[in-house]
């Protein structure tokens, strides 16, 4: 790293902007082997909407959804909440100290109070944001004054903001603020933000101005000169913005991409080009993906500095790994074109950098592929790359292997060579050829060990020789998994599946019960440890003790965070988000939460129970798996029971279990299934046109609906929870029919079609349902399977001595 005028930067950015010599094709995008998904998707019984990123071996990830309609939803946003652990569980004792009542947390309760009919009329505000919402909270401001009136014109400003109607947006802060004073850092703030997009920005001078000191804690502190300097901006006052800025340029916040732009324009406008071109190029180049980047390069052609050729290339190759394949494309025949400082190597280099962008939106044929320039350099392997690609596309395997083995002779060390072995090893997985995909995948681990697709490469080679019998070497590589690639998604399985081999292959019962106990100790509530609880209870007896296999030392139990199941009723960020909720500042309460300084043990548990309040059980499920607990990693009774059940909550559950039972289902695997599909949002409708709670296509919901007697059938229907429980669990069922009962196939199917299903069915040579399911070549739908397994186990747990 370098420091540039008290600032660190890569050494390629900063080499740029200090006008050295950079290699000009430093820093060449990754990330274009083809997946394991179908070329072409197949036909399905329904289709889910975005993948879910919470996988089956422990933690929780990213999901997307919007508010439910018609969840349930008992307990008020406003009472402590505590654990109830079920019976002989012990869950950890609260580190929270309960404060004692201040003056502000008095005043925020109260505030809270006097809003809480607020809430629903704010919440459709937001939602629709139509006239007759807006009528409403326009009304209950006029008849509820003070704190009542003051979140109301808070919801009335957002709403406007959204509309762009930054002069209405501009009084109800006024407003918001002239009434109350629970949430007057939002109304300041959100205020000087209205003012500023009117056009008004000196009027946000008042509001800025000392905000820090007149609203200590506040999440907009850092924000605020930020803000403030735009407003002195756009006033063309640039010193106003720079007695603001410069003071700050060694805080946190002068690492953040808007008050770097702010700062840059600040200098520009006073007349200072040379400092703002130096930043504007730190954003064009650092920050590729933000909207500023485009406004900095703007603003350097206005001043005639334009980023140089190695520069717009960085800025393309960013843009090309965080796939915005269009954007680089245009960045890379724009440099092209512009030719400056380029010569014919760099041209021809760029022509083949752009066809990669084609390639990935689909957009270039074979033809115009092998007519790009013959280099010498690396983008010679990009193009035989490309070439592979197409082969594989096509179906030509010989071509595809020649071009691999052309890259392993000339370009052994190639990133592309290494795009290329996971792609061509994912071709032949698809195409059931374990040979082929066993080489593709054990080359790349060889040639690069430190590769993205290292663990995931090293484990199909595990898997594909454990497939082929070759249980010695699948052995070995499942050691060296667990030893090499610690921590990895692919963790559970190897350890599992290695003790399936001490089991059934070498007759070493203590050894696999060692291995099963590994997976169930680190990885309690994943899918892999019920099955080795399984394999557990197998053995029972014939397991003598012996002492662990040396890799198991490289496997850890994960430390139980502080977690409280009592949420600190006086804490004054918990307070004020729970009012935002009422105001319908809903992207502002997790921040709230995040700001008191105690709120990991209690903030996931706030921020959900907040949303469950008011019904809004997709919300609830989403902070959970956003809270960054490993809760798959975790015993139940080690967290307490209220986050298990804000994460597998029991929503439509009468309708849920009686259309189950009538259909001869498990709710508990219906109620999983619908978590995987739709996190319970009954209003989704999927990219695919998939509908509601159980995700149904319109054919596939009008045909249970004949089968059911329901006439005049609309698709509109499927968003009716119970309806769609109704014709969901009836469409269940068959597919359950159609695969002998065995909950696998069918939720393989319920996710990829029963066409492939069948495929990897007819495949045979399975040991048991397990190896089918580690052996599905989907990764979605592989991790779809054990996902919902899994949590059917959870839902069990938690519900099913009821």
């Amino acid at each position: 790293m370098v420091t540039i005028r008290g600032k660190v930067w890569s050494a390629v950015v900063a080499a740029s902007l200090m006008g050295m010599s950079v290699p000009f094709w430093a820093g060449c995008a990754m990330g274009l082997a083809q997946s394991t998904e179908p070329a072409t998707p197949q036909t399905k019984q329904t289709k889910k909407p975005p993948s879910k990123s919470e996988t089956p071996s422990g933690g929780a990830g990213k999901s997307s959804g919007s508010k439910p309609k018609g969840s349930s939803g008992k307990s008020k946003a406003g009472s402590s909440s505590k654990a109830k652990g079920k019976k002989g569980s012990t869950t950890r004792k609260s580190h929270v100290v309960s404060r004692k009542p201040t003056a502000q947390t008095i005043h925020l309760t109260s505030a809270f109070k006097a809003s809480e009919q607020l809430r629903p009329m704010a919440q459709q505000l937001a939602a629709t944001r139509s006239v007759a919402a807006y009528n409403g909270v326009e009304a209950y401001a006029r008849q509820h004054p003070g704190e009542g009136a003051a979140a109301a014109y808070l919801a009335l400003g957002h709403a406007q903001l959204l509309d762009h109607r930054y002069d209405d947006a501009v009084r109800s802060y006024r407003q918001a603020n002239a009434s109350g004073t629970a949430l007057d850092d939002y109304a300041d703030y959100l205020g000087a933000q209205a003012a500023v997009q009117a056009g008004h920005g000196a009027d946000a001078y008042g509001l800025l101005d000392r905000f820090e000191e007149r609203h200590p804690e506040s999440i907009f502190d850092a924000s605020a000169p930020v803000l403030l300097a735009n407003a002195y901006l756009q006033q063309n006052d640039p010193q106003g913005a720079l007695k603001v800025l410069v003071p700050l340029a060694d805080s946190a916040q002068a690492s953040h991409v808007d008050f770097r732009y702010a700062l840059a324009r600040a200098y520009q406008t006073s007349g200072d080009t040379t400092h703002a071109a130096v930043i504007y190029k730190s954003i064009y180049v650092g920050f590729p993906l933000s909207i500023e980047a485009a406004q900095a390069r703007a603003q350097l052609q206005a001043m005639n500095t334009p980023p140089s050729a190695a520069e717009r290339k960085i800025h393309g190759d960013q843009l090309f790994n965080a796939k915005r394949y269009a954007e680089a494309g245009e960045e890379y025949h724009a440099i092209e074109h512009d030719g400056s400082g380029l010569n014919s190597a760099d041209h021809d280099a760029l022509l083949i950098y752009a066809a990669a962008c084609d390639m990935r939106l689909k957009k270039i044929s074979r033809r115009e592929v092998e007519k790009l320039p013959d280099t010498r350099d690396d983008s010679a392997a990009l193009k035989l790359y490309l070439l592979a690609e197409l082969s594989r596309t096509e179906n030509d395997q010989a071509a595809h292997d020649a071009l691999i083995s052309q890259m392993v002779r000339d370009f052994p060390t190639s990133r592309w060579l290494e795009e290329a072995l996971y792609s061509g090893g994912n071709m032949y997985l698809l195409k059931h050829d374990p040979q082929q995909a066993t080489y593709h995948y054990a080359l790349l681990v060889k040639l690069f060990p430190k590769s993205v697709y290292g663990p995931s490469a090293h484990w199909r080679a595990a898997w594909m020789n454990y497939r082929q019998h070759n249980y010695a070497e699948a052995a070995r590589l499942m050691e060296e998994q667990i030893q090499m690639f610690g921590g990895g998604i692919e963790i559970p399985g190897a350890l599992y599946w290695r003790g399936r081999i001490y089991e059934d292959e070498e007759k070493d019962f203590g050894q696999a019960a060692n291995y099963y106990r590994a997976v169930t100790a680190s990885y309690v509530n994943s899918y892999y440890a019920g099955l080795a609880r399984q394999r557990l209870n197998v053995l029972k007896t014939q397991a003598a003790s012996v002492a662990p296999a040396a890799a198991l030392s490289a496997v850890h139990v994960p430390v139980v965070p502080d977690l409280t199941g009592e949420l600190p009723e006086n804490e004054p960020h918990l307070i004020k988000a729970r009012l935002l909720a009422n105001a319908a500042l809903n992207e502002y309460i997790g921040p709230e939460i995040q700001a008191s300084s105690t709120s990991s043990e209690w903030g996931a548990l706030a921020q959900a129970e907040i949303y469950s309040s008011y019904g809004e059980t997709t919300r609830a499920i989403q902070s959970m798996k956003h809270s960054g607990i490993f809760f798959f990693s975790l015993p139940l009774d080690q967290v307490p029971t209220i986050y298990w059940k804000l994460l597998f909550p029991q929503p439509y559950w009468v309708d849920l279990t009686a259309y189950s039972q009538r259909n001869g289902l498990d709710p508990f695997l219906v109620a999983s299934l619908i978590r995987q599909e739709s996190e319970f949002n009954a209003g989704v409708v999927s990219h695919a046109n998939a509908w509601g709670l159980m995700q149904l296509l319109p054919s596939v919901g009008k045909s249970a609906a004949k089968k059911q007697g329901i006439k005049h059938f609309d698709a509109n229907m499927l968003l009716n929870p119970a309806t769609n429980l109704q014709l969901g669990t009836l469409n269940l069922r068959e597919v359950m029919d159609r695969f002998g009962g065995q909950a696998e196939y069918a939720l393989a199917a319920y996710n990829a079609g029963d066409v492939p299903v069948r495929q990897w069915m007819a495949i045979g040579d399975y040991k048991d349902i397990a190896e089918f399911v580690e052996s599905i070549p989907y990764t979605e739908t592989r991790e779809y399977v054990q996902a919902i397994l899994r949590n059917r186990e959870i839902y069990r747990a938690l519900y099913a001595a009821r």
